[in-house]
């Protein structure tokens, strides 16, 4: 969503102020903390995934607070920004590290957590890192009660809280009780969630007069008034503020009071609830937060408002981790719509692939792409021309240099490069600001489909950086034999199966035409048959197609199948610049087709010079940029643009 809801004329919706740390999660589930050996890395603290949560559910969301200045402060402001979460209120500390927070999941129930906030970046927020300016940007603001336990951070979410309700705006409490981060409870108790305190009690009450909205568990609401038993306790806050209360049940769902709280507490709103069954309850909250904001500031009434966060919740507790389980806005109506035949959501294989496809690290549009991951080929050529083998790895740290003269930092170029000549040429193209880099994994030349490196294929693609895109080529004619295509479907599934589990991208290249006749309908059969298994490729790589019938056939498969699919890239099979010209042109009407992915065409001629010794490396260079310009320049021109 770009434009303000219910009618706003402010910049943002919502800011969200306090906690942001690096969570570090256990991913042996079932263990201790102490057995854990490997963790996954993502975005943590209240305040942060509120604000990535309210970004994907289309609010117009920031985040106010600090971080360090260091390798995990800069991973959130980039990951921060790759959600859309306005990044004006967050400030560099240069003292103090970016806290952490460590988490195993030991059962259902048993959540070991570990803070290390001791002087953390986000703890050292004041009073001057408020800016009155930016908080009348937005609707309203989001504090939380952590940031109560220590006088800076108070004195700031307290500044805000005064200017936003100055400006007329919405101030919203997530109580958050973390009973350790007051200093009540001992390092290896993070996960406890409920220790009475009449001095943590005190300070909250001062709070709630100043809120609109407040939002909180049993626990977290007794906590607030200081009140031992829960009728009390919404009793003794209402006596403190008019504020909306919304009284978090875990799998009952919620309940939402306005007014007086009624002695049967059931008499309040209620949103529909899902039960679910439970992975890891950390999180939960604060994806709860996100779709109660998504309804509340949206105009929706109170009980859809309930239900979305309901939804919210569900989607967080049935998987590991918290912000990068946040449902966007699309996976949300999805799920609201068709509901979900599992109750653990995350082997939901309709609802994961909108997941996937809807929270994506990055938006390519169109791409551009030297193909340089051929390895008989240029093993051929330098037995031909007497090189060394290894002079193949030379070769193409040189075609990526070519190739970041033509893309000059523009977006949408990438290459493909692989593992076994391409280490070095790898390391090149990391110092480029290129669009995409893809990888290929099948062993030349294989049919039925077989892996280069290890047919375990999972246990090899964590090693690779998480936007490296797996690219498979598979030779692949819907009339093969049958026991033909049940072999390489299966090698498809398993590699569809291990890119969504370590989540990585998936390009699956399909070439008909060398093993039978290339009709109109041959891909798009093709297509067909891989999709009913429930694979869905990120990029299809394709060839040229001789009719505008065929490009038909092909678009209409996969908007069938997959709507939320990226793209397909023409492959160029060694074809003369002409024909590439024709092909790209025969697609101009296809708006599936995002763009090429042509190798020999460009850097053969300069490889045979170069590895014979009758060109230097410059010349070389030059060759292939100057054939890659000329290729983008064709493909450019039949889209009636320029590059960027």
């Amino acid at each position: 969503m770009t434009g303000p809801l219910s009618g706003s004329t402010q910049a943002l919706d919502v800011i969200t102020i306090g906690r942001a740390s690096v969570d570090l999660y256990g991913q042996q589930i079932g263990s201790r903390l102490e057995d854990v050996t490997s963790f996954a890395k993502s975005v943590g603290g209240c305040p942060a995934n509120i604000a990535i949560g309210t970004a994907r559910l289309g609010l117009r969301s920031a985040l106010l607070t600090r971080v360090g200045n260091e390798q995990f402060g800069r991973f959130l402001r980039e990951q921060l920004a790759r959600e859309g979460v306005n990044l004006d209120g967050l400030r560099t500390d240069p003292e103090r590290l970016t806290a952490l927070a460590i988490l195993s999941v030991e059962s259902d129930k048993s959540f070991p957590l570990l803070f290390y906030r001791e002087n953390c970046a986000d703890m050292a927020l004041e009073e001057g890192d408020i800016d009155p300016a930016f908080i009348a940007k937005a609707r309203a603001v989001v504090v939380t009660g952590t940031h109560f336990a220590r006088p800076g951070p108070e004195a700031a979410q307290r500044k805000a809280m005064k200017l936003m309700r100055g400006n007329g705006g919405k101030v919203v409490l997530d109580i958050d009780y973390r009973p350790n981060l007051w200093g009540l409870a001992g390092h290896d108790a993070g996960d406890n969630r409920y220790i009475a305190s009449q001095a943590v009690s005190e300070r909250m009450k001062t709070v709630l007069p100043g809120c609109d909205l407040i939002i909180g568990t049993e626990e977290e609401v007794l906590i607030a008034s200081g009140e031992s038993k829960l009728l009390p306790a919404l009793k003794t806050i209402r006596a403190l503020t008019p504020a909306t209360i919304v009284l978090k049940r875990g799998p009952m769902g919620c309940i939402v009071y306005e007014g007086a709280i009624p002695d049967d507490l059931e008499d309040g709103i209620v949103g529909k609830g899902f039960p679910i069954e439970v992975y890891n309850v950390l999180g939960a909250g604060d994806a709860f937060m996100s779709g109660f904001l998504r309804g509340w500031l949206g105009g929706e009434s109170l009980q859809t408002a309930a239900t979305w966060a309901n939804a919210c919740g569900a989607f967080a507790v049935s998987r590991l981790l918290c912000s990068p389980e946040s449902p966007t806005f699309e996976e949300l109506q999805f799920f609201l719509k068709n509901g979900s035949p599992h109750r653990a959501l995350r082997k939901d294989a309709e609802i994961n692939h909108i997941h996937w496809a809807t929270t994506r690290r990055r938006d390519v549009p169109s791409l551009m792409a030297l193909a340089c991951d051929h390895r008989s080929q240029l093993e051929e050529l330098a037995a031909k021309t007497g090189a060394d083998p290894a002079r193949i790895r030379e070769f193409k740290v040189l075609a990526v240099k070519a190739a970041a003269r033509v893309a000059d930092g523009r977006p949408g170029y990438g290459m493909l490069l692989d593992e076994k000549h391409g280490r070095e040429a790898m390391f090149e193209f990391a110092r480029h600001p290129f669009a995409w880099l893809g990888r290929p994994v099948e062993l030349p030349g294989s049919r039925p489909l077989r892996f280069e490196t290890s047919q375990d294929i999972g246990s090899l693609l964590p090693e690779w950086p998480v936007d490296h895109c797996i690219k498979a080529l598979c030779f692949y004619h819907p009339d093969d034999p049958e026991e033909l295509k049940r072999e390489q479907q299966e090698k498809l599934r398993g590699l569809f199966e291990a890119a969504r589990k370590v989540g990585r991208e998936l390009l699956i290249e399909i070439i008909a035409g060398k093993n039978g006749p290339l009709g109109a309908d041959t891909i798009s059969r093709a297509l067909e048959e891989i999709y009913v298994l429930g694979i869905k490729p990120d990029w299809w790589k394709l060839e040229p197609q001789s009719s505008p019938a065929a490009w038909a056939a092909i678009e209409n498969t996969i908007a069938k199948h997959d709507p939320w699919c990226r793209g397909v890239l023409l492959l160029g099979l060694d074809a003369p610049a002409e024909e590439l010209e024709a092909g790209f042109a025969a697609t101009a009407g296809s708006p599936i087709v995002k763009g090429f992915a042509v190798g020999r065409t460009i850097f053969m001629s300069a490889a045979e010079g170069w590895l014979a010794g009758k060109l230097d490396d410059e010349t070389a260079i030059a060759d292939m940029a100057r054939r890659f310009e000329a290729l983008t320049g064709l493909w450019l021109a039949t889209r009636g643009r320029k590059a960027a």
